[in-house]
């Protein structure tokens, strides 16, 4: 098997969650995917790979994944949720033309610290609208 599964693997392993086909394969293509994937752009993609695949197991898995750390829930009002194989806390910048998520590597001094105003920071979301550089390089043309 190639090495990307043998760090699907591990990775699962490590966080203590059963290894199944259908896990490794769901994780996979979270993790080797930067377009923070909706489920359905899972599903429909998974599906033509393994058939027999149920929506009910992907829900479960992105649960049980979500849970062990391995992905986060991207949420965005007005858009459907979306997974991020980067489970650690950054911001995204989301392109009001092509709709893309892009990953920004943000250092966050409250994140940091752990707390804003006495309050403990347990998780962390944040996000930028606006029109990311290759749709403003589209418009130059």
């Amino acid at each position: 098997m190639n090495t990307n599964m043998e760090k699907i693997k591990s990775l699962l392993k490590k966080k203590d969650v059963k290894l199944t086909y259908q896990r490794i394969k769901i994780l996979d293509y979270i993790k080797n995917r930067k377009k923070h994937p909706t489920f359905e752009m899972i599903y429909n993609d998974l599906v033509k790979e393994i058939p027999t695949i149920s929506k009910t197991t992907i829900y479960n898995t992105l649960d049980v994944f979500i849970e062990k750390g391995l992905i986060i829930p991207v949420s965005i009002p007005g858009k459907d949720v979306r997974f991020d194989g980067n489970p650690s806390w950054h911001h995204h910048f989301i392109c009001e033309r092509c709709g893309r998520i892009i990953d920004l590597d943000i250092r966050c001094e409250y994140l940091e610290k752990g707390e804003v105003e006495g309050h403990r920071i347990k998780e962390f979301y944040g996000y930028f609208k606006g029109i990311c550089r290759d749709c403003l390089e589209r418009e130059k043309i």
